[in-house]
């Protein structure tokens, strides 16, 4: 697995935060616990249980049971208009803390933000940043737990050109939420990164419906090939349409291996993917750290007042055989 470099104060602090919360699960009583008392509203994204959800489900319930928080899921099937509803009636529930995904963007939170802060809610946010929101209101809590989105987008270019030898004038595919602000920074640092390579890239955006049920992308994807028979490599930064990847380019009559794709995230079809070789890498945002951080975020700032953190979880990509070493974490959720 190819590794970001982390700096050096941000891994010691995530490492003492996680032993605290693991003593605080095996030494005290749930009473004494850190975040006894506390309520926080927390968006989880997808939908219950789905692959790119999982494992951001275990880890703050995970947090939430080592601390004492009780935690009240939110999901959203990736839509931004319900991630902004379910913030509204989480601010009418009165809880100490919630944690909203960025997908939105800021001008839509402004407000219900700044009404959460005025009556003393610890908002942070994950998945996807809210800078604007974040720089207003760090003192208060406001932190992120996510991948640094460009950035990521440019690591699984560089990946997917190294393990795919590809090269200047090779025809590429970046199927992405390109439309969605923000969010969208991840496939414009993709394809921006493969563009920086020479390749002839074209890019599609990935539809609110194709979001919401992302086996409409076989479809699309198999049009395209069919089109472009040429594609050397295909790339995205959406994980449910990752895991179907495959699935596409087996209908487009695609043997393992004869086009390179880069994705993102480890659900159960994207780890086939990869093991079959119709995936060669994948960003592993190390999304149980996006579950359980936020919720630490809660605690730390309501006990002792600390600051917002921003951490980058993503740790860099993963191929087939790093997975095989990952599986019993993954068979857990933890990844």
């Amino acid at each position: 697995m190819q590794r970001l470099k982390s700096t050096l104060t941000g891994s010691i602090a995530i490492s003492a935060l996680l032993a605290l919360a693991t003593t605080a699960a095996i030494a005290a009583p749930s009473s004494d616990k850190l975040g006894a008392g506390l309520t926080m509203y927390f968006q989880m994204g997808g939908s219950p249980g789905d692959g790119s959800t999982l494992p951001r489900e275990i880890g703050a319930k995970d947090a939430a049971k080592a601390l004492g928080i009780k935690l009240i899921e939110q999901y959203s099937n990736w839509q931004p208009e319900t991630m902004v509803t379910q913030f509204r009636q989480a601010l009418a529930a009165k809880p100490d803390c919630i944690e909203i995904m960025g997908h939105p963007g800021n001008k839509p939170f402004m407000p219900l933000v700044a009404e959460a802060e005025k009556q003393g809610i610890v908002v942070t946010a994950g998945n996807v940043p809210l800078p604007k929101l974040e720089d207003l209101y760090r003192a208060n809590g406001f932190g992120y737990a996510g991948t640094y989105l460009f950035k990521g987008g440019e690591t699984t270019a560089a990946a997917m050109i190294k393990a795919g030898n590809l090269k200047k004038g090779d025809v590429a595919l970046e199927y992405g939420v390109f439309a969605e602000g923000i969010r969208g920074l991840s496939d414009k640092g993709l394809a921006h990164g493969l563009k920086k390579a020479g390749l002839k890239v074209y890019t599609l955006n990935i539809s609110d419906q194709v979001n919401a049920d992302p086996a409409l992308a076989v479809p699309i994807m198999v049009a395209f090939i069919e089109r472009h028979p040429d594609i050397k490599a295909i790339g995205t930064q959406q994980g449910l349409v990752t895991s179907f990847i495959p699935q596409a380019l087996k209908e487009a009559g695609k043997k393992p291996g004869q086009i390179t794709v880069g994705g993102i995230d480890l659900a159960p079809a994207t780890i086939a993917g990869l093991k079959s070789n119709y995936i060669t890498v994948t960003l592993n945002q190390q999304l149980y750290l996006q579950g359980f951080l936020p919720v630490m975020q809660c605690v730390l700032t309501k006990k002792f007042g600390l600051e917002g953190m921003n951490t980058n979880t993503a740790a860099g990509t993963d191929s087939g055989a790093m997975v095989e070493k990952m599986l019993p974490l993954i068979k857990k959720g933890i990844y």
